[in-house]
């Protein structure tokens, strides 16, 4: 089985997106693995964000517990009741702390001298929202002041775009690959939604070769592997941002093919 749509299916920006998120970090390792040879590794980083609007934290009601008033005690003897008061303490709240969200990219590394290469990162909801996107922001500056090339994937329609020096063009999708020896400049890749993902460049350390990363085989992976089509509710209208009338036919001629009129 496979995804109704040829290139990315939309329908991952939501409840499943975590989920497909590491999936597609593990299968973009496996396809980079047998081009890097003895002299690199691929290997999957985590780390932890706070996302304080996974599970629509923000403006959720504070819930409060109140301690025992106090406690009420029997003299066996005299038959008199006696009142404990308790000492009053501050009623507990809810703080909307948000949920630690696991956060995979891949990192090549030369075996010889465990240097950092290149880094993949595959953008998250997040990473493109509020605070998130400014901790993101601050993460890709590091990465940019050193002599590490940074690849950036974003399939996501919604969120904050990484900003170029001049507008970006309208797109559904990109792909910024950004270079160790040519940090003024950025390669670019830009995806509609009928558009199949593209095969970019993985740079390595000079003078050796770029290798393929082929992404719509990557993300046909992840369904050959999951089953994702068995999952998404394709029925659902898709999370923001709106569609375009142009968009809406299409994918609705995607998920409702017209029968072929008999020759």
């Amino acid at each position: 089985m496979a995804s109704p749509f040829p290139g990315m299916d939309p329908y991952l920006e939501g409840e499943f997106w975590q989920e497909f998120h590491e999936t597609l970090a593990n299968a973009i390792r496996a396809q980079l693995m047998p081009w890097l040879g003895a002299k690199y590794v691929a290997l999957l980083a985590k780390r932890y964000i706070i996302d304080r609007s996974a599970l629509g934290l923000i403006g959720l009601p504070q819930r409060v517990i109140y301690p025992d008033v106090h406690v009420v005690e029997r003299d066996a003897e005299q038959g008199a009741v006696a009142v404990a008061t308790a000492t009053l303490s501050p009623p507990d709240t809810q703080l909307p702390t948000g949920i630690d969200v696991p956060q995979l990219s891949i990192e090549i590394r030369d075996i010889a001298e465990r240097r950092l290469v290149t880094v993949i990162e595959i953008l998250s909801p997040a990473n493109k929202a509020g605070a998130g996107a400014y901790e993101y922001a601050q993460r890709r500056a590091d990465v940019l002041r050193t002599a590490t090339h940074l690849l950036e994937i974003d399939l996501l329609r919604a969120g904050q775009r990484i900003e170029l020096a001049a507008p970006l063009p309208p797109a559904s999708y990109y792909v910024y690959l950004t270079r160790a020896e040519s940090r003024y400049f950025a390669s670019l890749w830009t995806m509609q939604l009928p558009d199949k993902l593209p095969t970019v460049p993985v740079p390595l350390l000079q003078p050796d070769p770029d290798v393929p990363l082929d992404l719509q085989a990557a993300v046909n992976a992840c369904f050959a592997l999951v089953g994702y089509e068995r999952l998404l509710d394709y029925s659902a209208p898709l999370p923001l941002p709106e569609l375009s009338t142009v968009e809406r036919d299409w994918i609705n001629n995607r998920l409702h093919p017209q029968p072929k009129e008999a020759g």
